[in-house]
């Protein structure tokens, strides 16, 4: 399946057949756009793993979120997308309602950011507000 946009660092737009849909990445909490730089460094990391490579979209039971948006765990040549964005400290594990199965790897690629310091557990620029939190303070 072809990647049409990355909207931001937890949600993509995807082409099925006739028309395009929003898929958010099961598990992440990206900064926000505004959150800088942290917001756009995750849209770019994942704009950049995707690279107009295809993608394989894996649901779990739950389909789809309260905006109508597809909740998937986004897989590439083998690699499980949401957990390297997570691995790399470029956006937080949320666990999402029925949504677990890869929950505990998830949270593991999470763990490894912060023990290691990376992306926003960086103590010299760690990110300073959860993403839901600075969502929050703008709605």
């Amino acid at each position: 399946m072809s990647v049409e946009r990355v909207i931001n660092g937890q949600t993509l737009e995807v082409k099925l057949t006739d028309s395009n849909v929003r898929v958010q990445l099961i598990g992440v909490s990206a900064p926000d756009l505004r959150q800088r730089p942290w917001g756009e460094i995750a849209r770019e990391r994942l704009q950049e793993m995707i690279a107009e490579k295809p993608v394989l979209l894996e649901s779990d039971l739950e389909p789809k979120d309260k905006f109508d948006r597809q909740l998937a765990y986004v897989w590439q040549d083998g690699k499980l997308l949401n957990e390297q964005l997570l691995k790399e400290g470029r956006a937080l594990f949320r666990p999402r309602s029925l949504n677990r199965k890869y929950d505990k790897r998830l949270e593991q690629a999470q763990e490894y950011a912060r023990v290691m310091g990376l992306g926003i557990w960086n103590p010299d620029q760690p990110l300073r507000l959860p993403p839901e939190q600075f969502r929050q303070q703008y709605r």
